[in-house]
């Protein structure tokens, strides 16, 4: 399988691009895979730098709605196997979303990558997103769309974790093939073990809340509030609110409604995988986002780490300001990293499949 995985990528490469790219977590992987990502489109000015900075494609500043077929074509080589990427926003079908209706605008983008697969016609789709995308009518439009352009499809929900991402992370992911049957690679296949915080951030240097890390700016932690001390002070690794004083439980914890978020102001756990990285991961109020030993949450650095992105991936220039829901943002909106090398790994595998099928043919 090694040599023919080789001959496929001497002879055959994949070449792709990758829409709504963000800071670039999905190409990383990708390109770690093998696969060479020649564009990344996002509408987010904010990801032109970590996107550029970190890869050697080119970034495209503009509204996928205003993308053409011809924008893509493009950037594809003639003898080269085609791959479109198109990982949509997923806060309108997030359930941590409740308010979201097909009124979003967001709602309808996983459309308009379909309206790019059929004017592009690439040899192969890949699409990442929260499982909840396939309660939508959206979901089975965009299926059906593929299959009348004759793809082979394979859908599934992954738990990160099982697949080498220090969290718990539940996503969808799917791949289609115009060249045959395809599968995704099992975590077996994938030859990766589940990581742990400890094993992932174990070794950062120690910083106070409110400082920053003198070599790495973005080992940042947000500053506490008095009470916040004195909360992260009686905090558990694992453990929740309920285990601190009575005086220390915030009014709408002490409510009904309240009582059932129990995982908000919490540490993480060394020698567990952690919670899943959301764009506010750098609150301590905002989930299980306390450091586990340290009296902080997490540093921008730390969560990016959580997501995949190697120590030293650049999310803002030198000279620019780190302004944290910036950056929070592009790390919880992010593709895990080993999640995009998955993709890529399975999809030179099918590739390897075919060719070995043709020349026992």
């Amino acid at each position: 399988m090694v040599k023919i995985k080789k001959t496929i990528k001497r002879t055959r490469k994949i070449y792709a691009v990758d829409l709504f790219c963000g800071a670039g977590g999905l190409t990383h992987g990708l390109i770690r895979a093998g696969v060479d990502v020649r564009l990344g489109v996002d509408i987010d000015p904010i990801c032109t730098y970590p996107y550029t900075a970190n890869n050697k494609s080119a970034f495209l500043l503009k509204s996928v709605e205003n993308v053409s077929g011809d924008d893509i074509q493009k950037y594809f080589r003639k003898n080269g196997i085609k791959l479109l990427a198109g990982c949509a926003p997923c806060q309108t079908f997030s359930r941590y979303n409740q308010k979201a209706t097909a009124s979003d605008t967001r709602w309808w983008l996983l459309l308009q990558f379909s309206r790019l697969v059929k004017e592009v016609l690439p040899d192969l789709v890949t699409m990442e997103n929260v499982p909840g995308l396939m309660e939508h009518d959206v979901f089975d439009q965009f299926i059906k769309d593929l299959k009348k352009k004759e793809y082979s499809i394979c859908c599934s929900v992954v738990n990160c974790a099982d697949y080498g991402v220090p969290q718990h992370r539940d996503r969808l992911v799917l791949i289609a093939s115009r060249l045959g049957d395809i599968t995704l690679l099992s975590s077996k296949d994938f030859h990766r073990t589940k990581i742990t915080v400890r094993k992932a951030i174990g070794k950062m240097p120690a910083i106070a809340d409110g400082t920053f890390h003198p070599e790495d700016p973005l080992h940042q932690s947000a500053a506490l509030s008095e009470t916040n001390r004195q909360r992260i002070n009686s905090s558990k690794p694992g453990g929740t609110w309920r285990d601190w004083s009575e005086e220390l439980v915030a009014q709408c914890h002490k409510k009904e409604t309240g009582k059932s978020y129990p995982s908000v102001y919490g540490r993480m756990s060394w020698d567990k995988p952690s919670p899943t990285i959301t764009t506010q991961f750098y609150g301590f109020g905002n989930g299980r986002f306390g450091h586990p030993e340290q009296n902080r949450a997490i540093s921008l650095r730390e969560g990016a780490i959580l997501q995949g992105f190697p120590e030293h991936y650049k999310f803002v220039a030198p000279d620019k300001p780190i302004i944290k829901r910036h950056i929070g943002r592009l790390i919880g909106n992010a593709v895990p990293v080993e999640i995009g090398e998955l993709i890529g790994e399975s999809l030179y595998r099918h590739i390897a499949d075919i060719f070995k099928k043709r020349l026992n043919a």
